[in-house]
């Protein structure tokens, strides 16, 4: 696992600390490293695009993917967040004042680490989020799912490996007992989980899985499409 397992360990070298104390400490806060990728249209709705903990390098395909379906796709290294939903916040407020953003309410699309922070916190800022996709977030420090579940107010798709067991941030079990949580209490959320798949399946590396990759893709476009069109 060449490329992705150099890629994860970077991320963990540099956000474990984050990850264990996602819901309790606040980490350096703000909504650096953002990277426009602007719509063929020149302007559009915006999606903010929250890198892993690796940083943005390996998820700028992504938000260009993005973009090329007509949305203002702003990248942020999720990283350089606070442990609350102040780093998420602030990164909302950089994506509409980017030249190519048009207002209203926007999307959200986190992949691991950043996954986790649009899960955790983006679900609830109904105030300013139109739709929440996480791509095999980090789901640890989720420790209690029902507590999660009562505060989403945001329509929610999340994708996750059946063998992603990656340092232990996003294991199946726990996506599961998050869908079970917010089917419980009718919350606007949707699970897909993938057969035999890994933690980042979507960038390049041994774990790159294509297949798994575009159906995760459509089923985020048809979300975007849904709450933002």
């Amino acid at each position: 696992m060449k490329s992705l397992e150099s890629s994860m360990h970077r991320c963990f070298r540099v956000c474990v600390p984050i990850i264990a104390l996602l819901m309790a400490f606040a980490a350096p806060h703000g909504a650096a490293a953002q990277e426009e990728f602007p719509p063929p249209a020149g302007k559009g709705r915006v999606v903010v695009v929250a890198s892993g903990g690796s940083g943005p390098r390996e998820y700028r395909d992504i938000a260009k993917k993005i973009a090329a379906l007509g949305y203002d796709a702003v990248l942020f290294d999720s990283s350089h967040w606070s442990a609350t939903d102040t780093g998420l916040r602030a990164a909302i407020t950089t994506a509409l004042q980017m030249p190519h953003a048009l207002p209203g309410k926007i999307g959200l699309v986190g992949l691991s680490l950043g996954g986790g922070f649009v899960l955790a916190f983006g679900t609830a800022l109904s105030d300013q989020v139109a739709v929440v996709v996480a791509w095999y977030p980090v789901t640890a420090p989720f420790k209690d799912p029902p507590g999660w579940a009562s505060r989403v107010k945001v329509p929610t798709v999340m994708f996750a490996g059946e063998y992603d067991s990656y340092q232990g941030c996003c294991l199946i079990d726990k996506a599961r007992a998050i869908g079970k949580a917010a089917q419980a209490v009718g919350a606007p959320f949707e699970l897909t989980t993938y057969p035999q798949t890994e933690h980042g399946f979507a960038i390049a590396g041994a774990s790159y899985n294509a297949e798994v990759s575009r159906d995760a893709f459509a089923r985020t476009e048809a979300a975007l499409k849904k709450a933002l069109n």
